[in-house]
């Protein structure tokens, strides 16, 4: 973190860490924001380009909220510093803050508003200029593809915070609304409704052609609609299932929705990956950025403590090995909310960066979506009972482990049959304080006879390791199912706020909307039924 590096020299960490952090480090166009509770001016409004492209090209670049100066600060405070950590995958070597920082529960107001900045400055901005634009009635299908990178984007939004403005979001009004979350996944689903039905009459030609190539304005797919639908029936899936436990009827009913396969189709294959593509586009892949150009994340404990006690034929294709001289090479990673000091954790396993053929490069696509996802979720509603699944939830639990095997290029071996290796203890061979037993004893293969409970347990597992390295939707997992078992953190700097055990919840909602909004977020602190802190449970977080 570039800026980050600055503060440090001039000591000002030690006046006023959250300060320094939410005014000036890792924020852009900050005074732009602080114009408008939610980033969108009228002006922004009236068409500042007429450029289909440019505005769909920023709107799917946001939904990784990188901005869009080519710098990472933004992805790394409001992802990698906090969901990315949160599920297990990662920690940071670099002792920001001196240690009082969100990897140790001591949220940092600057880390905690960038998820809503980039959201409203960014994503929600861009789609709502090409409706100004009047794209969503020439071009139904492009627009469709608006509304699905919005959702996507927006998602995430929410399952960090709770309720946000969305229904009201671009409107000029002062004091714009907040949504309860129940209502604003409600929308979602209305809105894939509508996106679904363009869709398949562009695929079906009941609307006329594009008089224009579509490839050009798509980072994912490559002007594909068909490929679109099918992703927009997985990510109706995937919110389906985020609320399964707080409503089951409406759960059961979207899902189904999603398997109908008069409805397009699910991923099934690799191809259908959704994945931002970075060349030619002016950026780079942020988490990598962050790992090599910084060295300021390295493996989570939790992640090489399953992978390890398995014996993972990928994780050599996740993480390279330490290279500290001070112990013997192997996969090792750092507990979250350890007491670190760079020169002695920078050394731990880095993603797979080095040799002949890295997984990750400046180059590699950001990845938001794996047909590995799609067969665990398929397998949880086969689990659920839902209708068109399309297989046993066994089939699909291994079908997912395969496809996963498959996309990291290895070979599956005797993984899905292995009946005894089980998650490994961690050790950290420089801070005995942060060693800990394993975090379960969960193995690999299926057993129907097991309990529900346990089947679950498998599926969010083996689930979780196959969605590495996208930590936001592995923290929500996380959150919704208490799977897989995680580490907690060794130093809960929260001050009794938020509970080891039952770990981080949530983030709280943005200063700037206090300062500018205040009266829709007291409301909306009303819809989440809970204190504005990193303990209150999101609506779907039930227990």
């Amino acid at each position: 973190m570039k800026k980050m590096k600055r503060y440090y020299k001039k000591g000002m960490w030690a006046i006023a860490a959250a300060v320094v952090l939410g005014a000036s480090a890792c924020t852009k166009n900050f005074e732009l924001y602080n114009t408008d509770n939610t980033g969108i001016s009228p002006d922004d409004l009236k068409g500042d380009f007429n450029d289909v492209r440019s505005f769909l090209v920023q709107a799917q670049r946001s939904v990784i909220n990188f901005s869009n100066g080519g710098d990472p600060n933004s992805y790394q405070v409001q992802q990698n510093l906090n969901a990315d950590c949160y599920s297990g995958y990662f920690m940071s070597p670099t002792n920001f803050a001196g240690g009082q920082n969100n990897l140790s529960y001591s949220l940092i107001t600057g880390w905690n508003e960038e998820p809503f900045k980039v959201a409203y400055l960014n994503l929600m901005s861009n789609v709502n200029r090409l409706r100004q634009n009047g794209i969503d009635k020439d071009y139904p299908a492009v627009w469709a593809v608006a509304q699905i990178v919005q959702i996507t984007g927006m998602s995430r939004v929410t399952d960090i915070y709770g309720p946000i403005p969305y229904s009201k979001a671009g409107s000029d009004k002062n004091n714009i609304a907040y949504d309860s979350q129940e209502d604003v996944y409600k929308r979602f689903f209305l809105e894939l409704d509508s996106a679904g039905t363009n869709l398949r009459n562009q695929i079906n030609g009941v609307n006329q052609p594009l008089p224009f190539s579509f490839a050009n304005s798509d980072l994912v797919y490559d002007g594909d609609f068909t490929k679109w639908l099918q992703f927009a029936n997985s990510l109706r899936l995937r919110l389906a299932m985020h609320i399964v436990k707080v409503a089951p009827e409406l759960a059961k009913q979207e899902a189904e929705k999603a398997l109908n396969p008069a409805n397009g189709g699910v991923i099934t294959g690799n191809a259908g990956n959704m994945l931002v593509k970075t060349t030619g586009t002016g950026i780079s892949n942020p988490l990598v950025f962050i790992a090599t150009n910084w060295a300021d994340i390295r493996a989570g404990a939790s992640i090489i403590s399953y992978m390890n006690g398995y014996q993972d034929p990928r994780i050599g294709k996740y993480f390279d090995k330490s290279t500290d001289t001070k112990f013997s090479e192997r996969y090792q990673g750092i507990r979250i909310g350890s007491t670190v000091d760079k020169p002695e954790y920078v050394t731990y396993s880095n993603l797979n960066v080095s040799g002949p053929n890295p997984s990750f490069t400046l180059r590699t696509p950001v990845q938001l979506m794996t047909a590995a996802e799609v067969y665990f979720l398929r397998a949880e509603a086969a689990l659920r009972g839902f209708a068109n699944a399309g297989g046993t939830a066994q089939a699909l639990y291994e079908q997912g482990v395969n496809i996963s095997m498959a996309q990291w290029g290895v070979n599956a071996g005797s993984y899905l049959t292995d009946n005894t290796s089980k998650p490994a203890a961690f050790v950290d061979p420089k801070n005995s304080a942060a060693n800990a037993p394993a975090p379960s004893d969960i193995t690999v293969r299926w057993d129907d006879a097991a309990t529900e409970a346990t089947k679950m347990e498998r599926i969010i597992t083996q689930k979780w390791i196959a969605m590495f390295p996208e930590g936001q939707e592995a923290w929500t997992e996380f959150r919704r199912t208490g799977y897989p078992k995680l580490f907690p953190v060794v130093n809960n700097f929260s001050g009794g706020v938020i509970n080891s055990t039952t770990q981080i919840r949530r983030l709280p909602f943005a200063l700037n909307e206090y300062n500018t909004n205040r009266a829709e977020v007291e409301k909306a602190i009303t819809l989440l039924k809970g204190p504005d802190n990193g303990a209150t449970r999101l609506w779907w977080d039930v227990q």
